[in-house]
């Protein structure tokens, strides 16, 4: 059914009609300004203090982090981290361009597969798109080259980022995607979805106990590779 057929099916539902001219175009308006609300003046801060703001706020939503001068020591900051978590060395990974490009020969004992995550994946690898300091939130779209899977499926996500992909609010890592993700076809597109994980999967409904990995991975780890100067005090 095309896109055209649906809206038109939930208009009805709706006793609705087509939508008026001038509606439409102050619709129209709307949706390409993308109006922001109030922003807290926390999100705004110097480099330094916005980035150890997210690494804050990363840890007070129970993960955990691990800061690198440069993408070379990635893979001995994983292989200390599973040791530490006494966790096997082996892991899924995302097919991404900057991760593959890791010197991963560098610890040998790491064994990786790329791909999507398979349920029996015990630790997944991610490429950070970008994150948000106000929150500790980290925007993961979900693209070949970063597999959903991997978001969800193991019980351990480890999340590459780099420190110059920290914006201060959400509306500024939206900004960051509208952006990017444009192409001569569409003039611009979204992503088919875009998760937003801030810590690992938790929940307390039942009786008030926090329980974390109800949904999703019990354990996010982030490896931030500090790629900008300004952000390093």
């Amino acid at each position: 059914m095309s896109r055209e057929a649906i809206l038109g099916a939930i208009r009805r539902s709706l006793g609705r009609g087509a939508v008026p001219r001038d509606l439409a175009i102050g619709l129209q308006a709307r949706l390409h300004a993308h109006p922001r609300h109030l922003i807290p003046a926390r999100s705004r801060l110097p480099r330094p203090q916005q980035v150890a703001l997210f690494l804050r706020n990363v840890e007070k939503e129970f993960g955990t982090v691990a800061r690198v001068p440069a993408a070379a020591a990635v893979p001995a900051a994983i292989a200390g981290y599973l040791a530490a978590q006494n966790l096997p060395s082996s892991f899924v990974m995302a097919p991404h361009p900057e991760l593959r490009a890791i010197p991963w020969p560098a610890s040998p004992l790491l064994r990786i597969r790329e791909g999507r995550a398979a349920p029996t994946d015990l630790v997944s690898v991610q490429h950070g798109y970008a994150a948000v300091a106000e929150t500790g939130t980290l925007m993961l779209p979900g693209t070949p080259d970063r597999p959903t899977t991997l978001n969800l499926l193991a019980d351990t996500a480890i999340v590459v980022l780099r420190a110059s992909r920290i914006r201060g609010a959400l509306e500024d890592a939206w900004d960051l995607l509208r952006a990017e993700w444009r192409d001569d076809r569409t003039g611009g597109f979204m992503p088919r979805n875009v998760m937003l994980v801030t810590g690992p999967s938790r929940s307390a409904d039942i009786e008030f106990t926090l329980e974390l990995g109800a949904h999703g991975p019990r354990r996010l780890h982030v490896v931030l590779i500090d790629d900008d100067p300004p952000a390093v005090e």
